[in-house]
């Protein structure tokens, strides 16, 4: 198995709460982790109907059967099991008893939240970053991460990408999603989730994708809900003070895994995304969830932002320390151009010494600092850290 990042955060959660709760999207290795770190605890999956059956029908008898503990998988199945867990880990409080995992974030979230609080340490895995997996790839070319992404059943089993998502989307995203949200045309939901894929790294506009569909904005809204929940989607929020400027305050939308982006976007080796119009949005796509990763790995939020305002002036990504800020430009190009460093000079000068550091990310090999400026090639597997400190 390959080695995650979050496994030291894990265990230090296992050993202070007395529930820990592992999320995260379908097949990011959940369930994998938990058992090869905890071999000892017994395992129930509440996608097996007669485990999810024996749940709701008698709650008690199924806890009572795993007193010591347990995993119990895919828990949002059986949300009111949550409450009867509380009266056991207070009657017997002993860090680390039971484990629990689910991929729904804001219908899981709520349920652990009502019965749970105080008792839980809740814990996000992805799929895998790059730094986790470089080590098991002989060579890897920028075309072929942007390509593959990082779903874990991809390496383990070697598989083609393109199938795997396929199969992926079909068999997850979108049964999960029908069940949520009763999606009635299938095809309406599929244009939609291309729609998104081709608006990675841009403004969300719900108007204009509805408009594309011939669907009401409440109802793409409804979608993209369940989409965030599920942890294909994320919205990053802009950065707004009182600069007396005109600021874009619409989030701009990515997606998790840069490979299920890719998928839905009709690429399919590495030849496509080597001339995809698109790539650059991809690149940034992968380099914000990079930093995403980094944070949730170690158990802490991810206080990003971006900055944009009405002309167009613009950095692609902010990590926020203490009311302050670290600005990151990210280009896919090879070459520095000059242009890069206009949004980074921009926002010094509208928030001067709230600036902490200027960094800018590419697709090349060199590093350097320049125009106070640290250089970073997207290899450097130091850069997301770095960002972190």
């Amino acid at each position: 198995m390959i080695k995650r990042a979050i496994e030291t955060t894990l265990k230090q959660a296992s050993k202070k709460y007395p529930v820990v709760l592992l999320t995260g999207p379908r097949q990011s290795g959940k369930t994998t982790l938990c058992r090869a770190f905890f071999p000892d605890k017994p395992y129930i999956s509440f996608e097996n109907p007669d485990y999810r059956e024996f749940a709701q029908r008698d709650p008690r008898g199924l806890l009572d059967k795993y007193k010591k503990g347990a995993i119990f998988d895919e828990v949002q199945r059986v949300p009111d099991i949550l409450s009867y867990l509380q009266g056991i880990v207070d009657e017997h409080p002993v860090n680390g008893r039971y484990i629990l995992t689910g991929s729904q974030n804001i219908f899981l979230l709520k349920s652990v939240q009502q019965s749970l609080a105080g008792r839980v340490a809740i814990l996000k895995l992805l799929p895998f970053s790059y730094t986790e997996i470089k080590n098991t790839l002989k060579t890897y070319s920028l075309d072929k991460i942007l390509y593959t992404g990082g779903y874990p059943r991809i390496f383990d089993q070697k598989l083609d990408p393109t199938n795997c998502l396929r199969n992926y989307t079909a068999s997850y995203l979108e049964r999960d999603v029908r069940e949520i949200v009763h999606v009635k045309n299938l095809s309406n939901f599929q244009k939609f989730l291309k729609l998104c894929a081709g608006r990675a790294g841009q403004i969300l506009n719900l108007s204009s994708i509805g408009n594309d569909l011939g669907i009401s904005h409440t109802t793409i809204r409804e979608w993209l809900s369940v989409l965030e929940a599920s942890y294909i989607v994320y919205l990053l929020p802009a950065y707004y003070r009182n600069f007396n400027k005109r600021i874009i305050k619409s989030p701009k939308l990515y997606f998790y895994d840069v490979g299920l982006a890719s998928y839905l976007l009709g690429i399919e080796n590495t030849d496509h995304m080597n001339r995809d119009p698109l790539r650059g949005n991809l690149f940034e796509n992968y380099i914000v969830t990079e930093v995403i990763k980094y944070f949730w790995s170690h158990g802490r939020d991810a206080p990003l932002y971006f900055f944009r305002d009405n002309i167009g002036n613009e950095v692609d990504l902010l990590i926020e320390k203490a009311r302050q800020v670290m600005a990151i430009e990210i280009k896919a190009g090879q070459t520095i151009n000059n242009d890069w460093f206009k949004g980074l000079t921009y926002l010094k000068r509208v928030i001067g010494k709230d600036v902490l550091s200027q960094h800018l990310v590419y697709g090349g090999k060199e590093e350097y600092i320049r125009e106070e400026t640290n250089i970073w090639s997207f290899r450097n597997t130091d850069t997301v850290s770095a960002f972190s400190i």
